[in-house]
């Protein structure tokens, strides 16, 4: 956690922050391509993070995403959750129809595998996850639908 933790989790929690999500994951993408993905905005506030790239299950055209994770022994976990948007993410969609994807860690490029954990394994991630994160619960409060979490797992 960083300085900026506190203020990241602030803004993280206001109902508007879905309406921007586009806005901030091209910033995002911008600032990672110009830094080769040394730097990003929720690094910057001292949250730990991945850029998820994954083909389109209709394109076929890889697309990156960077995302809130967390480290999780020696695998990563990232939720769907869109600020708690009534949508899913697309990058969630596009993962389940894929059997590996590529992520950007600590500047490292890795190929993982992943699982969707449903059940006492997801409540103890969402536990794990709700303490980098505490909107977590907040945005799966304000969405009907249930946030996927998905384990990552290097190949």
């Amino acid at each position: 956690m960083g300085l900026l933790t506190p203020i990241a989790v602030k803004l993280g929690s206001f109902s508007w922050m879905p309406r921007l999500l586009p806005q901030i994951t091209w910033i995002d993408k911008q600032l990672q391509r110009l830094t080769r993905g040394r730097v990003a905005l929720v690094g910057l506030a001292g949250l730990p993070s991945l850029m998820l790239t994954v083909k389109g299950r209709k394109s076929g055209i890889a697309r990156s995403t960077p995302l809130l994770c967390v480290p999780y022994g020696a695998d990563w976990l990232i939720a769907g959750s869109s600020f708690g948007a009534p949508k899913p993410p697309v990058w969630a969609a596009n993962l389940r129809a894929s059997e590996t994807a590529q992520i950007r860690y600590g500047g490292r490029d890795l190929t993982v595998t992943w699982r969707e954990l449903e059940g006492d394994e997801r409540d103890r991630a969402w536990s794990a996850m709700n303490v980098i994160w505490p909107n977590y619960q907040r945005y799966q409060d304000t969405t009907d639908r249930v946030i996927p979490v998905f384990q990552l797992s290097k190949i």
